[in-house]
């Protein structure tokens, strides 16, 4: 239509139509004179008041010249006016759109930009530059805009501070380019395009629009608005630029519309705005058609820089924003909970690796029947490779974009209908207390959205699971739980300093292997056969009922072939259970007791809830025993082995915390009674106990007092110690080493079994750390690194029981495989220092001398200093294994399935991420784990001593027996301790049952040496987790043991010394649990009578608050 009008038009038409050059040089020179004019004043103005500064005889400069200054407010003296600083105050408050009013205005503003845009794509259907002979209607709307827009913008810039800056930006040079030519249409009556098209750049205000009204709130909204105001403006610029009319020699029109100057317009051609949106259209898209394009060297020119710019435009602005709006409906849509249907609710941290991980091990506990679905609820859209994880898993697996900290995003994924909510902590972050609190702030939302939600939290730092405890409608009965990653990691790092062996020992009861292995060497198979035990939970037969434990424990053994190891007992005084390790005779079995179980498989263990004592009895075959038809039981009163959770209020538990400490303390007191044991409440020499009776205590220890110096090394010759290498430094996150020393300082030891603990690192890291260790005995700091070999010596590393390496805090890294880097040259440095000469112990013959070093075909032996390496990330493993010098390992296995993790030398605690999906199952596992590395806290202890009750119980003797009389775990010798005198004992099982009845010692692995031959110079022992009842044992084999508390496990006759000038490596053999539990000194030694040599020295003790 554009063209057939214009070819309708004869030459005295178009000359008569178009503006003369004259009319269009006024359009352009109006904006151009406001520009430049207004700039140089604007320069001329900030000049001279600069000068006028400087030279300080210049009186009187004028207050309108610091008016256009950028100077502060403090130096225009037209501020220092009440009514000009009143009404600045007031136009910037209104400008801001803080108050309704300016709100208004700034909506209005852009809504009248819109509309001048509006009547320039209707004017640019006509023919361009074309001088209207009778009134334009549009003229006078158009006018009545710039009208306004010249009232905002001379409040603008009244409130600008920088008046030069102000004038130079985008939407000040909208105004200049496009309100003066309007003013002169109207005084010319002609309606020339000119500049107009600049007003398509406010929409670039859209977003900041949107925001005021209300319509965008999400994150992912104003970013989708953002993209869409920058391609719509850029596009209409664009668009109106190839429009443009130029004021031209002989021909007037475009620049497509005119052509080339230097041409005389020759090379022009018609064009429509609209053709001019076509064109950029193609151009942004990069596809060019070629039925518009531009014939002019100007519009080529702008063309190919364009094209230059929409690339990126068009490349990464588009993608993303449909991105953006598919993301939006597909991963915000609620979850619809359909009833019956079980599924939780996993938040937190939600990356791709979290999730495999989570997944894994979730998905392991219920192998081919998946019946919980898993709504994954992250604040941000999955990546592609998280997105590619959900479309495989689509079957249970659901995602929704949102935050749990929102009211309508828990709502959106039902959460008050799911069975739990887990929530998932980012191990690897370099700020562990920030993300312990974000975490703590979801389960505080999820907890005010619906206070009976079961919450399942893992925790980084122990010291912020206070927080959590003091939550009202916090519950450990209902099933809310806490894993602490440095609590758990610590704790297991410090059973193994106390027990060799004993940290791989509790860790392969919780893993799972499934990778495919061929073992080169017998130990591995045995070690791998190991792998396959467990820790599982069932509720026993109504025919244990009755029944003490030993009795219950031996015929599970040799009938059943179950390892039973602790139940839950049920107390006699209140209707509530509390978990006990090893529980001595006087502890009888209730009805529907819940038993926990070393063993392969779920199937295996049911065998103790089908048993059945009239039935059964004369079965031999374990794997024949299932569910029979006696009706002489009452087993038909049970639904089944499956787990209930128990919901009670906050009184019920206090109730069940006071009544299961009465029970033991009566357990314990009778148990000492019927053993022969006077009980004396005020002893001479007494240990001094924290307020809970669970830890070693002292009074507060200034942090001078401890740290050691190297000069001083004579006057603290250490023997026997716990060397732990820390890295850290004044501004690192705490690693929380109270963890490790708890369960070095666990009451069920006494206080001469306690072993020195040395620290080495920074004094200024230990400085922040010290609050939390003041008051544990035993403690020593020595200021250095374990990088350097004088340190090392200064702490007399080569006589310690173990050397711990302590992993750094996190920091960020490029590669996750730098972040054991000091750990691995720590392990490096003190793997080098090697025990070489013989070492004596006093007092004692020489003939009785245990070397460190042997003849092994004309070579010598050494002995390498023991040490437990903890690894952030597994896959450094084999750093660890070339250091060690290990031939056997199986190459390409993980950690777990390493020489160094087999023998007890290394540690990492990437397998806790299992522990989300067992607490959920079954929470009970979880606390036997928390109790047996922690040294015997559990969640109903730890809200105990949140709550401070305890301070009511210090003058109770029974409550401190109570608290310390509890199984410990350690190695026994075959040869060296009482488990010489039972016999027969070559096989697992005899020494089982034989311990059990006659010490009511448990039995519960073994630590053996490698069979390699030559190859074995360090005399290497690995971890056999729960041996078959068949299993032949050998001389030198050490046993894992439940021990209780009031038995010593030596001869009478075969007192041996304390062992302070051998390394515990070398007397292995020797030992019970690696610790000494006889006096220093023969001439120490008490006179006690046969029946009260098996008990403890020391039960009595004070106590103090912690």
């Amino acid at each position: 239509m554009f063209h057939s009008h214009l070819d309708s038009l004869n030459e005295e038409d178009l000359e008569d139509t178009y503006c003369s050059i004259e009319i269009q040089a006024a359009f352009i020179l109006s904006s151009c004179v406001t520009f430049f004019g207004g700039l140089i004043i604007l320069v001329f103005f900030r000049i001279i008041l600069k000068i006028a500064k400087k030279w300080q005889s210049i009186k009187h400069s004028g207050a309108v010249l610091k008016l256009f200054s950028s100077g502060r407010s403090g130096l225009n003296p037209l501020r220092r006016f009440y009514f000009y600083r009143v009404f600045h105050d007031r136009i910037e408050l209104l400008l801001s759109a803080q108050t309704f009013v300016g709100q208004v205005l700034v909506i209005l503003v852009f809504v009248l930009s819109i509309g001048s845009l509006i009547i320039y794509f209707i004017n640019s259907t006509d023919l361009t530059g074309m001088c209207s002979t009778s009134e334009d209607r549009t003229l006078t709307v158009d006018l009545s805009f710039n009208a306004f827009f010249s009232f905002y913008f001379g409040l603008r810039f009244w409130a600008a501070d920088d008046k030069i800056k102000f004038w130079l930006e985008m939407n000040s040079i909208v105004d200049i380019f496009t309100v003066p030519p309007t003013f002169i249409s109207y005084y010319l009556k002609s309606n020339w395009l000119g500049f107009r098209f600049l007003r398509a750049l406010r929409l670039l205000e859209l977003p900041k629009i949107l925001q005021i009204l209300h319509v965008i709130k999400s994150s992912n909204s104003v970013k989708l608005s953002k993209l869409m105001s920058i391609v719509l403006s850029t596009w209409f610029t664009a668009a109106g630029f190839l429009h443009l009319t130029f004021p031209l020699p002989s021909l007037f029109g475009q620049v497509e519309n005119s052509g080339d100057p230097w041409l005389k317009g020759r090379n022009s051609q018609s064009m429509s705005y609209f053709e001019s949106i076509y064109l950029v259209t193609a151009t942004m898209s990069t596809v060019g058609f070629g039925d518009v394009v531009a014939k002019t060297s100007l519009g080529r020119t702008f063309i190919v820089f364009f094209t230059l710019g929409s690339l990126i435009l068009f490349a990464n602005y588009i993608p993303e924003m449909v991105e953006l709006f598919t993301n939006r409906r597909k991963y915000t849509k609620p979850y619809e909970a359909i009833k019956g249907k079980k599924f939780i609710v996993v938040c937190g941290n939600i990356t791709i690796d979290s999730v495999t991980a989570f997944l894994r091990n979730f998905l392991r506990h219920r192998s081919g029947e998946i019946n919980t679905e898993i709504v994954f609820l992250g604040e941000e859209p999955p990546s592609l490779e998280l997105e590619t994880l959900f479309k495989c898993n689509l079957s249970f697996t659901t995602f929704v974009c949102g935050s749990a900290l929102k009211f309508e995003d828990l709502k959106r994924v039902s959460v008050e209908s799911a069975e739990a909510c887990l929530i998932l902590a980012n191990s690897l972050c370099s700020d562990l207390h920030a993300e312990d609190i974000s975490n703590i702030m979801r389960v505080l939302s999820i907890k005010n959205y619906n206070s009976h939600t079961r919450v399942i939290i893992q925790i980084l730092q122990s010291h912020n699971k206070a927080f959590l405890s003091k939550i009202p409608t916090w519950n450990c009965s209902a099933g809310d739980n806490i894993i602490c990653f440095a609590e758990l990691k610590l704790g297991f790092i410090a059973q193994g300093c106390l027990v060799p062996g004993l940290c791989t020992f509790l860790t392969t009861l919780f893993i799972e292997q499934n990778q495919k292995v061929f073992p080169k060497h017998s130990w591995q198979k045995y070690f791998l056969n190991s792998l396959k035990n467990k820790i599982l939970t069932q509720r026993l037969s109504d025919a244990f009922t009755g029944m003490t434990f030993p009795e219950v424990c031996r015929l599970c053994f040799v009938k059943l072939h179950l390892m039973l190891i602790a139940i839950q007992h049920k107390s006699g005084f209140h209707n509530c259970r509390s978990l006990i390790l090893n529980p001595p005779a006087q502890v009888k079995l209730d009805k529907d007791t819940l038993g926990f179980f070393i063993a392969e498989s779920s199937q295996a263990v049911k065998r103790a809830f089908f048993y059945c004592s009239h039935c059964h009895k004369d079965v031999h075959n374990p794997e024949l025993i299932e569910k029979c038809g006696c009706k002489t039981g009452s087993r038909e009163e049970l639904t089944g082995p499956a787990m209930v959770v128990v919901k009670s209020s906050t009184s019920c538990i206090s109730e069940c915390q006071d009544s299961a400490r009465e029970q033991e303390s009566s357990l314990s007191i009778a148990s000492l009674k019927n053993r022969g044991v006077m009980v004396s409440d005020t002893p001479e020499d007494s240990d001094q106990l924290d307020s809970s009776g669970m830890f070693h205590w002292c009074r507060s220890t200034p942090l001078d007092k401890v740290v050691l110096k190297r000069t001083d090394k004579s006057k603290h010759e250490f023997r026997d110690h716990i060397v732990a290498c820390v890295f850290g430094d004044a501004h690192s996150a705490l690693v929380g080493l109270r963890n490790f020393v708890m369960p070095l300082r666990a009451s069920n030891y006494t206080r001469q079994e306690l072993k020195d603990i040395v620290f080495i690192g920074p004094l200024e890291y230990f400085h922040r750390e010290w609050r939390f260790l003041r008051n544990f005995p035993q403690i020593y700091i020595m200021p250095g690194s374990a990088l350097y070999t004088g340190d090392l010596h200064a702490v007399n590393i080569e006589q310690c029981s173990m050397c711990a390496v302590l992993a750094a805090p996190s920091k960020p890294l490029s590669s996750q495989i730098l972040v054991d880097t000091e750990n691995i040259m720590a392990t490096l440095n003190i793997q080098s220092l090697r025990v070489s000469g013989p070492t004596q112990r006093p007092s004692e013959p020489e003939a009785k001398a245990v070397p460190t070093f042997s003849k092994h075909d004309g070579k010598r032996r050494y002995q390498q200093i023991p040490i437990l390496t903890e690894l952030k990330n597994p896959s450094n493993i084999h750093f660890i294994e070339q250091i060690g010098g290990l031939d056997g390992a199986l190459k390409g296995a993980s950690l777990h399935l390493s020489t160094s993790f087999s023998t007890g030398t290394v540690f990492s605690g990437n397998f806790l991420d299992s522990l989300l999906a067992t607490a959920f199952y079954n929470y009970h596992v979880l606390e036997l784990l928390q109790m047996l590395v922690t040294g015997g806290i559990s969640s109903q202890m730890e809200q105990y001593l949140v709550k401070e009750k305890h301070y009511g119980f210090h003058e109770s003797c029974a409550t401190i027996l109570s608290g310390r009389a509890r199984c410990k775990l350690g190695l026994l010798s075959l040869d060296k301790t009482i488990l010489s005198d039972i016999k027969p004992r070559k096989t697992f099982g005899q020494l089982f049952c034989g311990s059990l009845d006659n010490y009511g010692i448990l039995c519960v692995g073994l630590y053996r040496v490698m069979d390699d031959g030559e190859h074995s110079l360090e005399n290497k022992r690995f971890v056999i987790t729960r041996p078959s009842n068949e299993f032949h044992l050998l001389p030198s084999d050490l046993v894992f043991c439940a021990i209780p508390f009031s038995t010593t496990c030596y001869k009478t006759e075969e007192i041996p010394y304390k062992l302070e000038n051998v390394p515990s490596a070398q007397t292995l053999d020797d030992i019970t649990n690696v610790m000494a539990m006889a006096p220093e000194s023969p001439e120490q030694l008490p006179k006690v009578s046969p029946v009260a040599e098996k008990t403890s020295q020391h039960l009595s003790s004070r106590v103090y608050p912690s």
